[in-house]
């Protein structure tokens, strides 16, 4: 089963960033990466089931959200390669988020899994995920 890992420290409270996080519907903090984030059907950004299109092509699902562990869960329903369903299948994103108790900062990881006959996606999704973070630490700092 492929799979990424990508973490980082963000110099704001706990707090801050799950707030930016937890919110399915918005990447507004991630203006470099995300141009467009499209809610789709009638669940709020905060409720499992919640649907998006980012940049009109990965269409995803809120599988868990999870505010007293600072978990988000979704799935990659559709994509362009290499994450496409008949390239990729069960595709799992998670960000979790932890306080830096002796910092006040915030330390976030951000992991996926899928099954897929090859190791393709990884890089991409590597990449992607560590522009992600940059992101957020930018809209922090």
């Amino acid at each position: 089963m492929p799979k990424t890992y990508q973490s980082t420290t963000v110099d704001a409270p706990i707090d801050e960033v799950w707030a930016r996080l937890r919110n399915f519907h918005d990447m507004a903090w991630a203006p470099a990466v995300v141009e467009r984030c499209e809610a789709v059907g009638e669940e709020a950004g905060d409720e499992v089931g919640a649907r998006r299109i980012l940049n009109g092509v990965f269409h995803e699902t809120l599988r868990e959200l999870d505010d007293a562990e600072h978990v988000v869960k979704y799935s990659i329903d559709a994509g362009p390669p290499p994450v496409s369903p008949d390239q990729v299948k069960d595709y799992i994103g998670v960000i979790r988020v932890r306080p830096v108790t002796d910092t006040g900062s915030t330390f976030v990881e951000w992991s996926s899994s899928w099954d897929a006959p090859d190791a393709g996606a990884e890089e991409f999704c590597h990449n992607i995920y560590v522009a992600l973070l940059n992101e957020l630490k930018k809209a922090f700092g």
